[in-house]
């Protein structure tokens, strides 16, 4: 057990070099992670991960890789399951915990929706890794750790780089009401950025209406020299509206993926905020075995940070292998 220990740290350790739930079980099913064994001989746990996530989200497809990756090394049944509705969300929970899941690994996008469901697993024995948002709220909550970027930091980082690159006028474009990373993000940036932004909240499901937003702003406010995007799939479009426009703005967004990725190298994106997204869903499921194997806890409590790191044209091309096989 030992020796099997050692080398699922090992595998661990080399995950870390590196935004439809049927798709997740179609992956797992080939067996396609780990070459679909187990490099441990523990327990077959079953983990269930419920995320706020919509459909077609490509950043949470790269999430779920990574969680299957480290599922099928560590010899865990993994469940994965989501909706951008709060209270679907905490259904979803309810049902993984009456499955009598092994460990459980929640989004906190809304938090208040969640704080019943995951006290509820808390009290059932379930150990909880929250994952990507809800840092301040994951140990209140009764979570082991947490796992993925603080969103203020990230806003700061944002703001600094704005800075650096001498814009004056930013729009923050909010995809997700409701959700208090995506505001922790431009309320951070704000912070440290010396000119001025301004918040624009649009309904992230419907990219007509995304596009029509961010253009009516950049035609009204010819001022605007920078748009930051806060999830992959809205800087293309953001790049349609300026377009359309006739702006000079410069598009900025979070996340990465290979869209994104070929963007930068292009010049049509000014630069990116990794989260790592693969190693977020990694981490967490194999932080749940570290857990049920020997009660381990990584960071004291405290969130594991797995970003924010600032992508620009310049680093595009060196990720550009690991965003075409879906791991960044």
């Amino acid at each position: 057990m030992a020796a099997a220990l050692a080398a699922a740290l090992c595998a661990t350790l080399a995950g870390c070099s590196s935004t439809g739930g049927k798709r997740a079980e179609e992956r797992a099913a080939a067996g396609v992670a780990a070459g679909g064994k187990s490099v441990v001989n523990t327990p077959r746990w079953t983990f269930a991960m419920v995320t706020h996530s919509g459909d077609g989200d490509t950043f949470w497809d790269i999430v779920q890789q990574g969680a299957e990756q480290a599922a099928a090394k560590d010899n865990v049944k993994f469940l994965y399951s989501h909706h951008d509705e709060a209270q679907q969300q905490a259904q979803l929970v309810r049902s993984a915990i009456d499955k009598k899941v092994d460990g459980l690994i929640v989004t906190l996008a809304k938090p208040d929706a969640m704080k019943d469901v995951v006290a509820r697993a808390v009290k059932a024995g379930i150990p909880v890794i929250t994952v990507n948002s809800g840092s301040a709220e994951s140990k209140k909550f009764g979570a082991i750790t947490h796992v993925g970027q603080d969103e203020t930091i990230a806003g700061q980082a944002v703001g600094e780089e704005l800075n650096k690159r001498g814009r004056k006028k930013a729009l923050c474009v909010l995809h997700e009401q409701g959700n208090v990373g995506h505001e922790q993000r431009c309320d951070g940036a704000r912070e440290t950025f010396d000119g001025t932004m301004k918040n624009l909240y649009v309904e992230g499901t419907n990219m007509p209406e995304v596009q029509s937003s961010i253009e009516a702003q950049l035609q009204s406010d010819p001022g605007i020299d920078t748009v930051v995007t806060l999830g992959a799939p809205f800087a293309a479009t953001a790049v349609k509206a300026k377009e359309q426009a006739g702006s000079k703005a410069e598009i900025d967004t979070f996340d990465l993926n290979a869209k994104v990725a070929q963007s930068l190298e292009a010049g049509d994106l000014g630069f990116a905020v990794d989260q790592q997204p693969y190693l977020q869903g990694y981490e967490a499921v194999d932080l749940l075995w570290l857990n049920r194997y020997n009660a381990d806890v990584l960071g004291g409590g405290r969130p594991v940070l797995t970003g924010p790191q600032i992508i620009t044209e310049k680093d595009a091309g060196a990720l550009r292998e690991y965003t075409k096989r879906g791991t960044r």
